[in-house]
């Protein structure tokens, strides 16, 4: 299951005044085993709280191909 379908139902539920907790509930009904973790669902909530409107997630410093670069000369 798309993690960025489940962002959309998390930023929805946000929106309606639900909380973190009963959305995490929501995404398991509907999700199952498939549903984002509590953490996840909880940071979420707290990016949409500081008014973050974008289901991307934020770009990190540093990729993995420099990493597997790096592995691959030692």
């Amino acid at each position: 299951m798309s993690q960025f379908e489940q962002r959309a139902n998390i930023k929805f539920c946000f929106k309606l005044g639900k909380t973190a907790a009963e959305t995490l509930e929501c995404l398991k009904t509907v999700y199952g085993d498939e549903a984002l973790k509590k953490t996840a669902v909880y940071d979420w909530f707290k990016r949409f709280k500081n008014g973050q409107e974008s289901l991307e997630d934020e770009e990190r410093s540093g990729t993995i191909e420099g990493h597997v670069d790096c592995v691959l000369r030692q």
